[in-house]
């Protein structure tokens, strides 16, 4: 089931993170999910499984809400690789289609999680290496809608 996140669900938004730390997640990058959660988050969904959080992901809009964002999406672990990744971000497509303003979509991703979003039809259009934490690479990447 995906439903809407409640200000209840952040802590195990925050261990899902932790969960994913490394490889997916820089240390670092804690804060600034736990920022995004409080202040910056605007569509953002839970995934469950047998009344159990297991993913999570948002939207964000820009440039007049004509471009969305993919925003903080993550799986547990366990769940990797079952098609719950696909499953969350299916669903904030289709959220993003309701809307009917935004024409691009964008991911800003790493090297670990691009072939993911390839499959999903997104292009790669930049990578900046070491961009999240050395090692972790930024992926830029669009899909039009």
């Amino acid at each position: 089931m995906i439903r809407p996140y409640l200000p209840s669900d952040k802590p195990h938004l925050i261990e899902l993170i932790r969960l994913n730390t490394p490889p997916y997640f820089d240390k670092s990058e804690e804060a600034l999910f736990s920022n995004y959660l409080d202040n910056e988050r605007e569509d953002y969904f839970v995934l469950e499984s047998s009344g159990k959080i297991i993913g999570c992901g948002g939207l964000n809009y820009e440039k007049g809400k004509t471009e969305a964002v993919l925003s903080w999406g993550m799986i547990h672990p366990s769940y990797h690789g079952l098609g719950y990744g696909t499953q969350i971000t299916q669903h904030r497509i289709n959220h993003l289609k309701t809307i009917r303003t935004a024409h691009t979509l964008v991911v800003r991703t790493s090297q670990h999680t691009s072939v993911f979003y390839e499959k999903m039809g997104f292009k790669v259009l930049e990578i900046k290496e070491n961009y999240w934490a050395p090692g972790l690479h930024l992926h830029y990447m669009k899909m039009k809608l």
